[in-house]
């Protein structure tokens, strides 16, 4: 992407996990917007806001709604010409799922903040891999894109590790990702996203009281269930909003929501968007 007119995205959100590497120019983030220059990258886990701005750290500042609606005056795709310029600002992304159990994003359950990734020429190079394979045409491009994303998701984990970056948040879900009781009920979610969640029923699938498995899920992951599920069935939404041509009535129906107004507004206050905007923004996103 190239950087046509500056720009601060004011919580910039996604559910899945994104890395970009700047190729030229500055990019700024977070609160005290820390800078990311040419080379360096910026990991955005999945679920979390933050502020953004690219080409210059007093761009002016958008809502992440009106940035959706107005995507193409900000940023470009750039042509390969443009990517070697250095008078052209600009990024290269990738936007990537890491599940644990198939279920659980693993960096979004971790809890931590979107931070920089900085001199690894490996990450950099498997940015490039990938995005070159995704414009490329040749026989077994899936397969190369596959295998490239699991190697990236593995570099971006050690790189956590190698600079000891949020230990705590990694030897808890250690844990917590070994007990068969929480494993079940992460499928029972998965398989059941639009029928009854209720407390009562997670119970009886751990095999545990009522009472006690809204404490026992709070205790392992650090959220309550009802919460857990609410995003699961949000991030199940904007998967039919990318991939399918279903009204929002009949998606929020698909993911347990009868009332259609009601999943309206808890979409919009989760993504900061309206479900609709987020599917135009899919749209633009794959022009």
């Amino acid at each position: 992407m190239k950087v046509a007119k500056p720009i601060t995205i004011e919580n910039y959100y996604d559910v899945e996990n994104t890395i970009f590497v700047v190729n030229n120019g500055d990019v700024f983030f977070g609160e005290e917007q820390e800078k990311i220059s040419e080379g360096d990258m910026l990991f955005i886990p999945g679920g979390k806001s933050v502020n953004i701005s690219y080409g210059s750290i007093t761009a002016p500042v958008v809502s992440s709604e009106d940035f959706t609606s107005n995507k193409k005056k900000y940023l470009q795709n750039a042509s390969e010409s443009e990517i070697n310029d250095f008078d052209v600002d600009g990024y290269s992304q990738v936007m990537f799922e890491a599940k644990v159990f198939d279920s659980v994003n693993f960096f979004s359950s971790l809890n931590i903040t979107p931070f920089a990734i900085r001199n690894s020429k490996v990450l950099e190079s498997l940015i490039r891999t990938i995005i070159d394979e995704t414009n490329s045409t040749k026989p077994g491009k899936n397969r190369i894109i596959k295998v490239n994303t699991e190697y990236l998701v593995v570099e971006i984990i050690r790189y956590i590790l190698d600079n000891r970056l949020f230990v705590e948040q990694l030897v808890t879900n250690s844990t917590y990702f070994k007990d068969p009781r929480l494993i079940d009920i992460f499928a029972y979610i998965k398989k059941n996203i639009g029928g009854d969640l209720s407390n009562k029923v997670l119970a009886n699938v751990a095999n545990v009281s009522e009472d006690y498995v809204g404490q026992y899920f709070k205790m392992l992951t650090g959220i309550n269930p009802q919460d857990y599920i609410e995003y699961q069935r949000m991030e199940a939404a904007v998967e039919l909003l990318r991939t399918t041509k279903k009204s929002i009535r009949d998606i929020g129906r698909e993911i347990g929501y009868k009332d259609t107004a009601y999943f309206c507004r808890r979409f919009k206050m989760m993504f900061g968007i309206p479900a609709g905007k987020m599917r135009r923004r899919e749209s633009l996103i794959n022009v």
